[in-house]
């Protein structure tokens, strides 16, 4: 029976992890974690501090999204997604890996995640704004009617969100409003022909379980 090896803790240098590090994510790949990044992902060092993983966790009632996360990023995954009784969720975490390390130099200061000024060159891919959508937006609505969408982006300050914002009209012609939810700046689209746009736009890539976000 082969043992897989495990990054988890100190790393375990084996010949298969060395040549993992190696081998470049695809443009499907570096899309889905770049999503992430945007959302619910996070970049963490290793215990070496030399490289970084990523680390993906959501609730119970979103396993199946999880599962094609886990699906997608599996040849760097070397373990099985994990359950955590303490808050009812599913985590995966690839090994570190050189190319996370320039993901983390691009969307980080220091400890914090951030948009940088170059965000409009990942967005042009809507597979991006797909998964960032399925961690962080919803549909709005009102006397049973869709009349708008969030996109749940408090973790970026005000000007940060002015990026967001800017990228997605000039992009793809979504127009957006800053909102303070909760004395922080959230993303919300109201006009009809935006929702329309980024329907359109992201509707080919949102997994069936996750459709209920599109109103």
């Amino acid at each position: 029976m082969k043992v897989i090896p495990r990054e988890a803790g100190r790393v375990t240098y084996s010949t298969e992890i060395r040549e993992l590090k190696t081998q470049l994510f695809d443009e499907e790949q570096v899309a889905i974690l770049v999503g992430n990044i945007l959302g619910d992902g996070c970049l963490c060092e290793n215990w070496s501090k030399t490289n970084f993983r990523m680390i993906i966790s959501h609730s119970i009632d979103a396993k199946n999204y999880l599962q094609w996360k886990y699906k997608k990023l599996k040849k760097w995954i070397l373990t099985k997604p994990r359950f955590y009784e303490r808050n009812n969720s599913l985590t995966i975490r690839t090994i570190s890996h050189p190319e996370l390390t320039k993901l983390r130099n691009v969307f980080y200061e220091e400890k914090r995640k951030i948009v940088p000024k170059s965000i409009v060159d990942y967005l042009q891919n809507p597979l991006i704004i797909a998964v960032w959508f399925m961690d962080d937006g919803n549909a709005v609505i009102r006397n049973g009617k869709l009349c708008g969408y969030h996109i749940n982006s408090q973790s970026f300050d005000w000007e940060e969100n002015k990026l967001l914002a800017k990228a997605l009209e000039d992009l793809h012609g979504i127009k957006s409003v800053i909102e303070r939810n909760h004395n922080k700046p959230r993303l919300a689209i109201w006009r009809k022909d935006s929702r329309l746009k980024l329907r359109n736009l992201i509707k080919p890539y949102i997994l069936e379980d996750m459709k209920y976000k599109l109103g």
